[in-house]
């Protein structure tokens, strides 16, 4: 059975869940704290946020007839200079810190990598989620 591609207003949809759900996940892990499973699980719910919005840039674009692009660093960079994104140095940072935080390198980047989705991360994707629903609205 074929399955109809998304739209992009499909897309958001998913990504707003996400994101939602990564926000109170977030929340509950700042009122009781942050077991070491706990952690993980905030790092996979941010991850399935970051991907499904990655997926969102990559199906507007589609929209107007941009893309494919080769990665996430190049899809990234184009949102900056198509105005979905208003920081992207800040998201280049979300993609090294996901490719960082891989169990291949031996860095231990977990308590930054928290820290940077509870102060940073969330805040951006929320500013993405307004801009993207703005810009689907239009």
């Amino acid at each position: 059975m074929k399955t109809l591609p998304q739209s992009c207003e499909q897309c958001l949809e998913q990504f707003s869940t996400a994101l939602e759900d990564l926000k109170i996940y977030a929340s509950r892990g700042e009122r009781i704290g942050f077991s070491e499973s706990q952690s993980r699980e905030l790092i996979i719910n941010f991850e399935v946020a970051h991907e499904l919005a990655l997926k969102v840039i990559a199906k507007y674009f589609e929209k107007h007839g941009k893309g494919p692009f080769s990665g996430s660093r190049d899809a990234t960079v184009e949102a900056f200079h198509a105005e979905l994104i208003d920081d992207g140095k800040s998201w280049l940072d979300m993609i090294i810190d996901r490719i960082q935080y891989n169990p291949v390198y031996t860095i231990d980047s977990q308590a930054i990598f928290l820290e940077n989705i509870r102060k940073r991360y969330i805040r951006l994707l929320e500013r993405f989620e307004r801009t993207m629903t703005k810009k689907l609205e239009d």
